[in-house]
């Protein structure tokens, strides 16, 4: 599958946010990367703010531009607001549901562990990152793959209370997907209006 593995920090820089965790370099270098990011004034046209937080959200969630405008048009047929819908369809991508999970330190290890066959659906090995977790499912590490010290290392001292709309079972090294997540309960810095106006145009 097609992603974006090009310098994470460069692209953190731009948008002046750790979108991909932790960033030493962004911690160092709060800046846009270049000669002259330092000394840039922030100029953009309204058309340039939208198509930034589109950006950000792709970079953000590891969805590249086809899928990202599949998952619009998905969200703009259901009834509700469709910015949050999105949101919400972003947030039920199996990748995204073992990050939450603590599975993972960051959504490119979860779909690393996905795409290698470490985790499970309802008992059953699914390895499409893209993969729609639906309310009831149960989300666990394979059981061959419970001893990974990455997975342990993931885990240790994370808070599993953080996400509402997961519950956390230790015995199955798991969780269930309750329900999707309410926009308040999304942690993300991502103005979702801005996207769907710039599709709108």
């Amino acid at each position: 599958m097609a992603r974006y593995i090009g310098p994470k920090s460069r692209i953190a820089r731009r948008f002046g946010e750790a979108i991909f965790g932790p960033d030493k370099v962004l911690s160092k270098k709060n800046y846009a990367p270049g000669q002259h990011g330092n000394n840039r004034r922030k100029k953009s046209s309204e058309y340039g703010l939208m198509l930034a937080e589109k950006q950000k959200a792709k970079y953000t969630y590891g969805v590249l531009e086809r899928q990202f405008r599949n998952l619009f048009e998905k969200a703009s047929k259901k009834s509700g607001v469709t910015g949050e819908i999105l949101l919400q369809l972003l947030e039920s991508r199996l990748d995204n549901v073992v990050f939450r999970l603590g599975i993972a330190p960051t959504r490119a290890a979860a779909r690393q562990l996905v795409s290698h066959k470490h985790i499970v659906v309802d008992g059953q090995v699914v390895n499409i990152p893209s993969y729609s977790v639906r309310p009831g499912q149960i989300v666990a590490v394979r059981e061959k793959a419970k001893s990974l010290e990455v997975i342990d290392a993931a885990l240790a001292g994370f808070n599993h209370s953080k996400y509402p709309w997961i519950e956390w079972d230790e015995n199955v090294k798991g969780g269930k997907f309750l329900h999707m997540p309410e926009r308040a309960d999304i942690p993300e810095n991502i103005k979702e209006q801005m996207i769907v106006e710039l599709y709108s145009k």
